[in-house]
């Protein structure tokens, strides 16, 4: 074992004193080689655990035990994660983004297999969510840890974190390009083109990986037609639909998870969120697990086979009820993803998203053969709605463009693909400025963009632009006191203090100028007469955006910070900020 550890230790010294370049570009394949490995484990995972589990159903009768499988599967995620993992792990994108904003992109080392775990088992369950966030959460710990025992600097932490996420969605997909545009436009807020070689390495490495173990088939198999301008007005009415649908999607989504979440204990609430999915799911069996299958049957044109056994099953004779069935899916989809990741089940987004959008654009091609207004290939309109929805849920129009024309072959629509993505986004952007992902980091203040001066206000952190080195007055001193403190004071003013420390006022030097030098005042003044109140004052875990609103406020060269509860902890200045703000910019321009 000694040995071992000596052997390990030399060739970890050897790799660090490789050149920059060469490292990184060492590296990135390896941390491409385990995203992929660790994305044919969770595919392979999931179909496991659901073939166990579902495998031999063939009645309708049988659709019963949707209503029980999801919510045993989110229990066992949950104990999994409350006893085993002790550590939040759901929402995985919004973690890594979150890592590489306030953490300096580290990211635990549990996360390497723990989501692979837990998605597993609530996926695997039926549960109502995608594998995409787990295992974007999996690849970028494995890039972020690859880059902390090899002691590297925040700036390659943060290429190798965003290799493995890459890694991820181009293992799981098999769509190298898109794990690229997705690093780009979701998590990297600025990347100099030579760091983009580790990202189209590690993308590449985990497709290989994926090919080998997963075969070579698209995701999607499809039976899409050729593009015909004809259809163009369409894809706009589309477009403009994803966007709403988009806006519906993330409001209602972070506000079913905030209530949800506020609901007191732990089992209450994954006993209300599993009784609340097993029976959305058992009413409408296309919400059971990811819905691929559903959304792969939809793109065959086989309407019957994605809806699967169904207590509805008589109903569907009714032309009209076909679209009506699945408009309600679009609309309970959204519900049943809350319901699994607020219960205590672990998954994504990403491919609620694609599931619906698919279904909303087949909806809509429906709707239109069935009122005869004009004839519309509803395959080619699930595939563009799939695109159309991510454009404006992820708002990553690039991403979502080229990662359906990759995982179906699809590259025939590429024009339509880029219309309706373009315009869902252009929709969803009108009344939402952020992602799902990223509206509850940007509500903090604590979320990185792609424009430089926000990232830098970003990374300024309030508690570390302090300045402590001023003279504190007591609140029930007099003039005396003051004049004792000026003397050993290089400061023009003096924060006033009660007994309990918390901040009363200031005293400025220029108000008692006059009355300073008068030695029969020194006990008369007191100093709750001389000082000014307090009007605008910083918090410690305030943002530094919110920092510099309150300086523009106030015309002020100095505020007072002050914690959560009133206690008094020093003064930040504008000329410090500035210094830190060049200081910050450099770092952020060099990387």
């Amino acid at each position: 074992m000694a040995n071992l550890k000596k052997v390990i230790g030399e060739l970890l010294c050897r790799i660090r004193q490789l050149p920059e370049n060469r490292l990184l570009f060492l590296m990135s394949i390896i941390v491409g080689l385990g995203s992929g490995v660790a994305a044919v484990i969770l595919k392979h995972s999931i179909h496991f655990v659901a073939w166990m589990l579902k495998g031999w159903f063939n009645t309708p009768a049988e659709s019963i035990l949707y209503f029980v499988y999801p919510g045993v599967g989110m229990l066992l995620s949950l104990l999994f994660v409350k006893y085993f993992v002790k550590d939040n792990i759901g929402h995985g994108v919004t973690k890594v983004l979150t890592a590489i904003s306030r953490n300096e992109s580290k990211i635990k080392p549990h996360n390497t297999w723990s989501s692979v775990i837990a998605s597993s088992l609530t996926i695997g369950f039926g549960g109502s969510v995608g594998a995409e966030a787990p295992i974007v959460y999996t690849g970028a710990a494995i890039g972020s840890n690859l880059a902390r025992v090899l002691g590297l600097s925040r700036k390659h932490m943060t290429i190798l974190l965003g290799c493995g996420a890459a890694g991820a969605v181009a293992g799981i997909f098999k769509a190298p390009l898109a794990g690229i545009l997705f690093t780009l436009e979701i998590l990297l807020f600025n990347i100099s083109m030579t760091s983009i070689l580790p990202l189209l390495v590690s993308a590449v490495t985990a497709t290989t990986i994926s090919y080998l173990f997963l075969g070579d088939k698209v995701v999607f198999a499809n039976s899409i037609l050729p593009f015909t301008m004809s259809n163009m007005p369409f894809y706009i009415i589309l477009g403009v639909a994803c966007g709403l649908i988009s806006l519906y999607f993330i409001r209602t989504t972070l506000k079913m998870e905030d209530k949800i979440s506020s609901i007191n204990g732990t089992y209450k609430k994954w006993a209300i969120s599993a009784l609340s999915l097993g029976l959305l799911i058992f009413l409408f069996p296309p919400l059971f697990g990811e819905g691929y299958e559903s959304l792969t049957a939809l793109l065959n044109n086989n309407t019957i086979g994605a809806i699967g056994p169904s207590i509805f099953s008589d109903l569907f004779d009714y032309d009209w009820f076909i679209p009506i069935f699945f408009t309600a899916i679009i609309f309970f989809k959204v519900w049943t993803m809350s319901f699994t990741n607020a219960g205590g089940g672990v998954g994504g987004t990403f491919g609620p998203t694609l599931f619906i959008g698919g279904i909303s654009g087949f909806v809509i091609a429906r709707v239109i053969n069935l009122t005869g207004i004009y004839s519309l290939p509803e395959a080619n309109f699930a595939l563009v709605g799939m695109a159309g929805l991510m454009a404006g849920v992820m708002q990553a129009p690039m991403t979502a463009i080229f990662l359906i024309a990759e995982i179906t072959g699809g590259y025939i629509l590429l024009m339509p693909l880029i219309i309706t993505s373009a315009i869902s986004f252009a929709t969803i952007r009108t009344f939402e400025s952020y992602s799902i992902y990223t509206k509850r980091i940007a509500k903090q203040g604590a979320l990185l963009t792609h424009n430089s001066d926000q990232a830098v206000l970003t990374l300024l952190k309030t508690s570390q632009l302090v300045e402590t080195d001023f003279r504190t007055l007591n609140f029930n001193g007099t003039l005396k006191d003051v004049i004792e403190q000026v003397r050993m004071s290089n400061r023009n003013f003096f924060p006033v203090l009660d007994d309990n420390g918390k901040l009363r006022g200031v005293l400025l030097l220029d108000s008692i100028r006059q009355i300073m030098f008068d030695s029969s005042k020194y006990d008369c003044s007191k100093i709750s007469e001389l000082m000014q109140p307090i009007e605008v004052y910083v918090l410690e875990e305030d943002p530094m955006e919110k920092v510099m609103e309150k300086f523009e406020k106030s015309s002020s060269w100095n505020l007072p910070v002050i914690d959560k509860n009133g206690i008094y902890r020093g003064f930040v200045s504008k000329s410090k900020i500035f210094s830190a703000y060049r200081e910050q910019l450099q770092k952020v321009s060099h990387e």
